[in-house]
């Protein structure tokens, strides 16, 4: 593939939108456009190009880079890196997908591939995955689960040896990826693997953008309907633009959809989360993907919506343990949301929460 040489470099894009006041200027964030821009220019150049293991018989296969993995604590900017980088690489086989959304999708092949009585499950879910990606952009990997951790050695093994270039954020450096988990041993030829074929880059930068940026702001709204042009405007504010894609959650063998995700940041209406049949399990899975949350829409609460309040009550308490940035708009300040019928009395401790979760130091402790 031709690549442009007029076309702007992720730096000059980065300083573009320092330069419009969409973002503020980071050193620790300038210094990884360079490694973006040498995948960008590689993948753009070899786009059409076979690599590894489905390279033909006779055609020399190409040596793909390293790939990156981004890792440093959470609002530093590792996910607005990763959208600037894939939305700006030209390829059409590309993918940028969270961590638990594409290992749901992995558990789902696999169990797919054992009906058909597939000997080695994994393979046929490797060969689809590299069939249509050359570029795979992970945001916040982690590893807690057991069934995970056996599982994704043997398929990033397959990945890379088909040429499939990777990039991933995380908070934890690969050596504390299930850190201190079951039959952990078994794990650490995938750290081992993770070094030789990815760059490992902290993103030191000392900001928690997220928290800078809602310092001291308004983050409930009230009445909610006069709210959404400045829900909007946070919104763009904290996701630099981004559209926002659905966040797909396994939890419990189900999947649990946040309607809009961009950049660490969650959106939905109460009633997408709170009308829908979602427990504590659910909504924990939610505070656990997400930095700021996003609610729109609180309605006033009563005995005619009384289930609907009960998990509104389960949503709050698993954001307020998680330490989660809540923005919301709502009917009436928390203290009135919900003032007579059966479980009024109990709301009195989800107001209170609501509003410490206001304070503009809230959740950078």
């Amino acid at each position: 593939m031709y690549t442009n040489p007029m076309r702007q470099t992720l730096t000059q894009i980065y300083d573009a939108r320092i330069a419009a006041g969409t973002l503020r200027p980071d050193p620790a964030q300038h210094a990884v456009l360079p490694e973006l821009e040498s995948l960008r220019i590689w993948l753009e150049q070899n786009a059409t190009r076979r690599t590894g293991l489905f390279a033909g018989l006779f055609a020399k296969p190409l040596t793909p880079p390293r790939g990156l993995y981004l890792w440093g604590g959470v609002g530093r900017g590792k996910s607005m890196l990763m959208d600037l980088f894939t939305d700006a690489t030209e390829i059409a086989q590309k993918r940028r997908v969270h961590f638990h959304a594409f290992m749901q999708e992995v558990h789902h092949g696999i169990h797919a591939a054992r009906q058909r009585g597939v000997e080695d499950p994994i393979a046929p879910v490797a060969e689809a995955i590299v069939k249509g990606t050359r570029l795979l952009a992970f945001d916040e990997m982690q590893i807690t689960d057991i069934t995970d951790a056996m599982i994704v050695g043997r398929l990033f093994e397959k990945l890379f040896a088909a040429g499939v270039v990777i990039v991933t954020t995380s908070n934890r450096v690969p050596e504390d990826l299930y850190l201190n988990g079951l039959n952990r041993a078994l794990f650490l030829p995938f750290i081992a693997l993770l070094r030789e074929k990815m760059i490992v880059h902290e993103l030191e930068s000392p900001n928690d953008y997220r928290q800078h940026r809602l310092a001291g702001a308004q983050v409930y709204f009230h009445p909610a309907g006069k709210a959404r042009a400045q829900i909007d405007a946070i919104w763009a504010d904290l996701t630099g633009g981004g559209i926002g894609q659905p966040l797909k959650l396994p939890v419990n063998g189900r999947t649990v959809e946040l309607p809009r995700f961009a950049n660490g940041i969650g959106r939905a209406t109460f009633w997408e989360l709170c009308a829908r049949p979602l427990g504590a399990a659910d909504f924990l899975a939610i505070a656990d993907a997400v930095r700021v949350l996003i609610v729109e829409d609180i309605p006033q609460l009563s005995a005619s919506n009384y289930n609907e309040a009960k998990r509104f009550v389960l949503l709050i308490d698993a954001l307020y343990e998680a330490k989660v940035r809540l923005i919301c708009s709502a009917a009436d300040e928390p203290e009135r949301l919900y003032t007579e019928g059966t479980g009024s009395f109990e709301f009195e401790r989800t107001a209170s929460r609501l509003r410490e979760m206001q304070g503009a130091g809230w959740g950078q402790g």
